[in-house]
């Protein structure tokens, strides 16, 4: 008896030991989920002020405060599950020993009881003093077999609840490997994000002046490129041109709406952007920015020769954020040389648009066999 109410007491005090730890781990994520909604506005409002190298820097700052914010949430959850997990072990090895305790003294009382079972009830009789030590036999079986049962029942309690503890255990540290998962993750975000904000000093060269040029010149490219799309561009068709043929070559340095060296690589249908990564071929290149690597999936082959570098990929980039507030529309790309060649055979067409007080040079492939159109940003041509 006293050997099961310790075994109670101690379930007792880890259970409560089980419980504080957790109204204390609670407490830490409302903090920190209170701390991320904060964050989380704060963003929204910068992204709705005037575009300043200042107001870029807070917003980048914010974004970098945020993940640090999500990966301390993250830990405090690590830390809540290891001392659950931990706590769990303790009651683990305790319903253990004291299910081993209860298996052996089950299996000794079955033993006895089939010894007793085997007794001839006339036996039993005869071998009382008298009719009153005959009942108090009988009694005594009857307790003893009552005793049994009881052991039985607090065995098979044991059992299911040692399983059920050990089912939990199991499933937190399931919880951990994913939340360890995406602390790896959000330690690699907050890098990329680090990245970011000292590639945006080093751009402007910490100057406001530079930072509203480079601005004014994303803002004007996207501009371009729109009218280019919607045929506003002065075009004028070449010849017909096979795949991989050299249609054009990158202008060396800045030109009309670029701060350098660059093809800016368009895939359009119906005067819809489509994102180029959709039909260019998978390969290995370099992914030099900030963003989160994209690659193709699709069967084109490149417009430029390898080795190649992606300096700005399709769609919301941490560079059209931070200067445009829009999607980058294609992807921007260097090769080993100037060559641009055509992913598709078809129609070339050569055109220019007024962009940044000067003159965007482009080239487009009307590809024959479908919709499909591409356009090559920043050339000269050939």
């Amino acid at each position: 008896m006293i050997k099961k109410i310790f075994i109670i007491l101690l379930a007792i005090s880890v259970g409560f030991a089980l419980v504080s730890s957790r109204v204390q781990a609670d407490d830490n994520l409302d903090a920190k989920q209170h701390e991320i909604e904060e964050l989380e506005k704060k963003i929204q409002d910068l992204q709705g002020e005037q575009k300043t190298l200042s107001s870029a820097i807070i917003y980048l700052d914010t974004k970098i405060a945020l993940t640090q914010s999500q990966i301390s949430k993250t830990q405090v959850e690590l830390k809540g599950l290891e001392s659950d997990i931990a706590t769990l072990s303790g009651k683990i090895n305790t319903l253990n020993t004291s299910l081993d305790g209860l298996s052996t003294l089950l299996l000794k009382r079955i033993n006895a009881t089939y010894k007793r079972n085997s007794v001839n009830p006339m036996t039993l009789l005869f071998s009382s003093t008298g009719f009153t030590d005959f009942l108090n036999r009988i009694k005594y079986l009857r307790l003893i077999q009552y005793h049994d049962r009881r052991i039985l029942y607090a065995t098979e309690q044991a059992r299911a609840n040692y399983d059920a503890q050990k089912a939990i255990k199991e499933q937190k540290q399931a919880e951990v490997e994913a939340l360890n998962a995406k602390l790896v993750a959000q330690k690699s975000t907050v890098a990329r994000q680090q990245y970011e904000k000292r590639s945006l000093l080093l751009e402007t060269k910490n100057s406001e002046k530079e930072y509203q040029n480079r601005l004014a010149k994303a803002v004007a490219e996207l501009a371009a490129i729109q009218g280019i799309i919607a045929g506003r561009g002065s075009e004028s068709k070449v010849r017909d041109v096979n795949e991989g043929e050299k249609i054009a070559s990158v202008i060396s340095g800045a030109s009309a709406c670029s701060t350098g060296s660059h093809l800016h690589f368009e895939v359009v249908k119906s005067q819809t952007h489509q994102n180029p990564f959709n039909f260019l071929s998978s390969k290995s290149f370099s992914w030099d920015n900030a963003d989160s690597p994209q690659n193709g999936s699709g069967s084109w082959n490149w417009p430029l020769n390898d080795p190649l570098r992606v300096t700005q990929g399709y769609g919301n980039t941490s560079y059209s954020s931070r200067y445009a507030n829009n999607v980058h529309t294609g992807v921007d790309m260097v090769g080993s040389n100037s060559d641009v060649k055509a992913v598709k055979h078809g129609t070339l067409y050569r055109g220019g648009i007024g962009c940044g007080g000067g003159t965007l040079q482009y080239v487009r492939v009307d590809h024959a066999d479908d919709d499909y159109d591409t356009y090559y940003l920043h050339v000269n041509y050939i």
